[in-house]
């Protein structure tokens, strides 16, 4: 079981680094949007939002379910 937690944690923990880079490139450098639309803007923002919430929902799920020692 140990390892099975451990693969979903580090899981989560790369969903949660891709959708703070993904919000940090999109609120800091905007000229990597190119062509998209500012719909395409929001709708990306939004994506990584969601992302970065179900990441944190699915850590603190784990804490809460799985007292096992953290390796991250």
């Amino acid at each position: 079981m140990n390892k099975l937690v451990d693969v979903l944690r580090t899981s989560a923990h790369s969903d949660k680094a891709k959708a703070l880079l993904s919000l940090e490139l999109l609120g800091n450098k905007a000229v990597g949007i190119g062509d998209h639309s500012t719909g395409d803007f929001y709708k990306n923002a939004e994506e990584a939002l969601s992302m970065l919430v179900d990441a944190d929902d699915r850590l603190e799920a784990i804490d809460k379910y799985f007292n096992i020692k953290k390796i991250l």
